[in-house]
């Protein structure tokens, strides 16, 4: 009986790891028109080409995690390096606009390195899209949350969960959904009335899920 139970327990384990290995589930194609404002944030300067997830909260302005636009160490590409591919899908992009400008939060690279609680960036575009933006949570969100974003194992295809646990501690979101990178500065969504909003910024891989800046750090230290 206790070795029926301690492969039991294996498996468990092991089928975790599996579902963490995996990611969030690919968007199905025909629910994607609804997330054209979540996109991915490409880097492409002197031999290097990298590749985040970010979401229009206005026409000209991106959501995104400080580290996708500053690296772990405050330095990163110039703000004409990066470019906001809306809607991607399959080669197919919604918009396609460069950068202009990047607002890292002050208290991200304070201390000499990357703090995960003030992990987040606005990319300003250098011309408005048409996509319309997704809002922000005005106030406390409660779970279930949703997460959204592109992997660097899966970059041409939307990933989406929205049945996921979560709470806010320790100054972080903390979200029981797997991520992977790639996924890094996606929204964290939450339900508001009839809608979707962004609660939050996905930072980094936790043990069981994503650890996601909330938003009110954008306005609040």
């Amino acid at each position: 009986m206790r070795r029926m139970k301690a492969i039991v327990h294996l498996v468990l384990i092991l089928w975790s790891g599996a579902l963490a290995a995996q990611g969030l589930p690919v968007l199905p194609a025909q629910d994607h028109a609804l997330w054209q404002a979540v996109g991915r944030v490409n880097a492409a300067g002197f031999r290097t080409r990298e590749m985040c997830t970010g979401t229009l909260i206005a026409p000209d302005k991106v959501l995104t995690a400080a580290h996708c636009v500053a690296g772990m160490d405050g330095l990163g590409p110039l703000p004409h390096e990066f470019t906001f591919v809306a809607g991607w899908l399959r080669g197919t992009a919604a918009d396609n606009v460069a950068g202009a400008s990047i607002w890292v939060h002050p208290r991200a690279y304070s201390e000499g390195q990357l703090d995960l609680r003030f992990d987040v960036a606005v990319l300003t575009l250098e011309r408005a899209s048409a996509i319309p933006p997704l809002p922000l949570v005005g106030g406390d969100a409660a779970a279930p949350y949703g997460i959204l974003g592109y992997s660097t194992a899966r970059p041409h295809m939307l990933g989406a969960a929205f049945d996921c646990a979560g709470e806010v501690s320790a100054a972080m979101l903390r979200v029981e959904c797997p991520v992977r990178p790639g996924n890094s500065g996606g929204p964290v969504v939450a339900r508001v009335g009839a809608h979707w909003a962004v609660a939050g910024v996905v930072s980094a891989m936790g043990q069981t899920g994503a650890l996601a800046v909330p938003v009110s750090r954008l306005t609040r230290p």
